[in-house]
């Protein structure tokens, strides 16, 4: 029986907060051997890695946004897929606006849509400050890419963070699978309480998913 096709979705500012607590340079750890080693555990066939991650300003510091431009370059060298939004805040009402115009711009049934828009706008929540696109981003790409265009029969999440919890519940009912990943700092009981998950030891990091010294010194 051959195994099922996955795209794993990471969320780098998720990702890198919560792996810095065992690691000083979350970005040593190669992203490829970690989507690799998460898709091994569940016997899934890796189709792509999408990297989201918001992008800060020049005006921050010189030295910070070049290197980060930089560890973005390479992961695309890697023919990883990244994402990126300006870093910056938007207010509970922005973001709901910014929802529902992706939504509106989306081919998606008019039996299907008021779903989606259930879990995606209900999901904001009474959060009054939050970092603007990333999550729009990835729960847009993870309903388009596994129930729109079902292009995967699996979404993998390496996140934490439990407002992604409704678009996961949407996939899954639309009979598509969701997987979460993540080290044990920061993970929603939520995630792990309704979905198949992985926690990632500090362990499977250190030994499966680091770069090599040649891959370093690039």
């Amino acid at each position: 029986m051959s195994s099922k096709n996955a795209i794993v979705f990471i969320d780098g500012n998720n990702w890198y907060h919560n792996v810095k607590a065992w690691f000083s340079k979350p970005g040593d750890i190669d992203l490829q051997k970690l989507a690799d080693f998460v898709c091994k555990k569940f016997n899934l066939n890796l189709l792509e890695i999408r990297y989201y991650n918001s992008v800060p300003s020049i005006s921050d510091g010189e030295l910070m946004y070049y290197r980060h431009m930089q560890f973005l370059s390479n992961l695309e060298k890697q023919g990883i897929i990244v994402i990126t939004r300006k870093l910056q805040r938007n207010s509970t009402k922005e973001i709901i606006a910014e929802r529902k115009e992706i939504l509106n711009s989306l081919d998606i049934c008019k039996d299907c849509k008021p779903l989606i828009e259930a879990g995606f706008i209900d999901s904001v929540g009474a959060i009054e400050k939050k970092e603007k696109g990333i999550d729009v981003s990835i729960v847009v790409d993870m309903i388009s890419k596994c129930i729109i265009e079902k292009q995967c029969d699996c979404c993998i999440l390496v996140s934490g963070d439990a407002d992604f919890v409704p678009a996961m519940e949407l996939i899954k009912k639309s009979k598509g699978e969701v997987i979460s990943s993540m080290v044990p700092m920061g993970y929603s009981n939520e995630l792990k309480s309704k979905f198949r998950y992985l926690i990632l030891k500090r362990y499977d990091l250190t030994n499966q998913c680091m770069k090599s010294y040649q891959d370093i010194k690039k």
